[in-house]
């Protein structure tokens, strides 16, 4: 009986490890799930014929053993424990797959793991992973017909779905907070039009793009950090332009640029007094002393925001302004600042969530400039159940699925770009419920 197991429990895990149930259901396999929460593990295994089990990643013996008897690795932990586990299932001979991104310990495994017949997946989730998939499904095709690509843009977005609570942000944290706030720290670059561009965290707020997706409304997106890395990722060298951004709601970029501006984003510092601190303190913390004028006003003179404007309501929405203690004893501005908004920006129960993924191929036909879109819509069930975790999970799943069926027979470490891997997988996806739409504009 072949088994799998299943490394994290977490939030993205939730609709990963109910499709391997069922899978395994199907097939006659055995699941096992492990977590340091040995509750969490069994409350995700949801009293299925799932193993739940206490799994502790430090523990040397337990680790090993648990992967050596299994066939199938997935690893759901934070990513800085992919590497070790993907060295006891090169040296066991047992395969693995991550959605998270490929690191340069795990790039060192790639001969040994060929050598010793290992398939090793990495980004085979949301971003990275269906964007890998969607993307190189059209870009082949239009290399198979022969035509040249001059334009790639990409754009992924997790938000909350349409006609939920009244919410001026139309924003929810659907992911890791942290990942969030720290959003667009870091070297911004891509190329347009054969130029190289590079945007200054300071001003990557105000450098936006909108794009309309019929049936779904208005979106701005703002460049993700380095999107030269895809020219060899995905055989781009010469493109005139490739970029690589997030979506978010029309008015969102506006307002969180405030927090940006004001140094309530940085990380590298610990703030006083955070114990006594409450959030209107924390925001007035980073505006100039004047006894005599409200935060807001300061606020309002210091960026030149109108005191009725949309930005000003957003972050009276999100609390910024209350009495209220923030409710930590240290941290970073950043840390304060997520746990400020996780008051507002939690999911309720019944909240659903919604990932929003666009192309944009132009490509020269003889003479003849075509352009094509690619969207992917996905929409959470509810809080626990998240299109998130559907987005991140289920390819995972399905990769699984196929290796354990004999349908993928690769080795060494691979990112889901190949036609053998991508094409069942997105078929997969859309009988699932994904939406995903291709269309010809020009």
């Amino acid at each position: 009986m072949k088994m799998i197991l299943v490394l994290g429990a977490g939030r993205s895990a939730t609709s990963l490890i109910e499709y391997l149930i069922k899978a395994c259901d199907e097939n006659g396999w055995k699941l096992r799930v492990g977590d340091y929460s040995l509750a969490l593990a069994k409350e995700k295994c949801n009293d299925s014929n799932a193993e739940a089990f206490q799994f502790d990643i430090n523990n040397e013996e337990q680790r090993s053993k648990e992967i050596k008897a299994a066939d199938m690795v997935i690893s759901m932990l934070p990513a800085s424990f992919h590497p070790i586990v993907a060295r006891l299932c090169v040296n066991h001979k047992v395969h693995m797959i991550t959605a998270s991104y490929v690191s340069k310990e795990m790039k060192e495994l790639d001969a040994e793991a060929k050598s010793n017949g290992v398939f090793l997946l990495n980004e085979c989730g949301l971003d990275p992973g269906i964007d890998h998939m969607s993307a190189m499904q059209v870009i082949d095709k239009i290399r198979d017909a022969g035509h040249k690509l001059t334009v790639f843009e990409s754009f992924t977005g997790g938000l909350l779905a349409p006609n939920m609570e009244d919410n001026p942000w139309e924003y929810k944290f659907t992911w890791n907070p942290r990942n969030v706030v720290l959003a667009g720290q870091g070297i911004v670059k891509f190329i347009q039009e054969g130029k190289y561009k590079y945007i200054p965290y300071q001003k990557l707020f105000r450098r936006t793009e909108q794009v309309h997706i019929p049936g779904h409304g208005y979106f701005e997106g703002y460049a993700n950090r380095d999107s030269l890395k895809y020219l060899d990722v995905y055989d781009l060298r010469g493109i005139s332009t490739i970029y690589r951004g997030t979506f978010r709601r029309p008015g969102f970029c506006r307002t969180w640029d405030i927090f940006v501006q004001l140094g309530a984003t940085d990380d590298t510092y610990q703030m006083e007094g955070v114990e006594s601190m409450t959030h209107r303190a924390f925001l007035n913390s980073f505006l100039s002393y004047n006894p005599h004028d409200s935060v807001e006003l300061k606020l309002a003179h210091y960026l030149g925001l109108d005191m009725d404007g949309p930005e000003m309501h957003r972050l009276r929405w999100a609390g910024i302004f209350d009495d209220e203690l923030i409710g930590l004893k240290e941290g970073t501005p950043a840390q304060l600042l997520e746990h400020i908004l996780k008051k507002k920006w939690t999911l309720n129960p019944d909240d659903k969530d919604m990932i929003v993924m666009w192309h944009k191929f132009e490509y020269e036909e003889g003479n003849q400039k075509r352009e094509i879109h690619s969207t992917l819509i996905a929409t959470g069930d509810d809080s626990v159940s998240t299109a998130m975790s559907k987005t991140v999970g289920l390819p995972v799943g399905i990769a699984a699925k196929m290796v354990l069926k004999g349908e993928i027979e690769e080795s060494g470490v691979h990112i889901p770009i190949k036609r053998n891997i991508y094409e069942p997988i997105l078929k997969e996806l859309e009988t699932l419920g994904f939406e995903m739409t291709e269309k010809q504009v020009s």
